[in-house]
């Protein structure tokens, strides 16, 4: 019997109603499905984030792993693609797939130990950094997500969010963070970016202090893969230090950097706009700050 956890049941019921309910009731047979498929065992209660359901399993040969079930959507479906090319360099290594339904076999890690769970949060953004500097030495393979494409939409629908925007400042602020976006669209870069490498998706493990989880990967620019490890555990005094430390180790431009930060910052703006919600505190501090840093 796989268990179900009642608050994954009720994340997807909340987002996606019936149809969620529905996909919550498949995963038992799914992971049935699954576990006989590839010849494992379960190895422990089960887990789950956000979105997907973690079952420990033993494989035949008694190797620790994880199956991971989850919807098939324009962020999962290139996990399997992203973490055949790393390897298993600086990510967690991928043991078998089946791409149909996003089922992924996982290596098992220390789900004990979260990056999250260091007490100073300046090392943990330098663990991000050196994370992020290995993962975006592989350029992207061909289709997955671009970051081009995903800006051209960003520049599209800011005229109509900022007439959402009814404060003044907010409306030029994200201007402002529109201008820096349209500065540097034409390079969007070609880097096999994670996407969402904050320190909640950093484990330890064995073989290595810690690796990458969970990454919904795209084609860009590294600097586009700053901003959850500034807004993480959020310090508006530290979004400085964060940036500067992160661009130092990872070598990059700061002011292309700041231009894609501030595009991140866009990008999650835009979202809570068009769900009748004001952006963020804290995505707008960040975006004021590095407006004003002296890159």
């Amino acid at each position: 019997m796989i268990d179900i956890p009642d608050e994954l049941i009720a994340q997807h019921v909340r987002y996606d109603g019936e149809a969620g309910r529905a996909y919550v009731a498949s995963l038992a047979a799914r992971a049935t499905r699954f576990l006989e498929h590839w010849e494992l065992r379960p190895d422990g209660p089960t887990m789950y984030g956000r979105c997907a359901l973690v079952v420990p399993v033993l494989r035949a040969d008694g190797t620790r792993a994880v199956l991971k079930l989850q919807d098939v959507d324009e962020e999962t479906v290139g996990e399997p693609v992203a973490l055949r090319a790393w390897h298993g360099d600086g990510a967690v290594r991928l043991l078998d797939s089946d791409d149909a339904t996003g089922t992924l076999l996982l290596e098992r890690l220390d789900a004990d130990r979260l990056l999250d769970d260091l007490p100073d949060s300046r090392e943990a953004t330098l663990v991000v950094a050196r994370l992020l500097a290995r993962l975006t030495t592989t350029e992207a393979p061909p289709d997955l997500r671009r970051l081009g494409d995903l800006a051209e939409s960003m520049l599209d629908r800011t005229p109509a969010a900022l007439e959402e925007t009814p404060d003044p400042a907010t409306r030029r602020l994200l201007a402002d963070c529109a201008a820096a976006v349209r500065e540097v669209a034409d390079a969007p870069g070609d880097r096999l970016l994670h996407w969402d490498l904050h320190f909640e998706n950093v484990l330890a493990a064995d073989r290595a202090p810690w690796l990458a989880i969970d990454p919904k990967p795209l084609a860009g620019d590294p600097g586009f893969d700053l901003f959850p490890a500034l807004w993480n555990r959020f310090d508006a005094d530290e979004v400085l230090w964060r940036f500067d430390a992160m661009t130092e180790v990872l070598g990059l431009d700061r002011a292309r950097a700041r231009a894609w930060t501030l595009g991140r910052v866009l990008q999650n703006s835009l979202w809570q706009i068009e769900e009748g919600e004001a952006p963020l505190d804290a995505h707008l501090e960040i975006a004021r700050r590095l407006r004003k840093h002296p890159c």
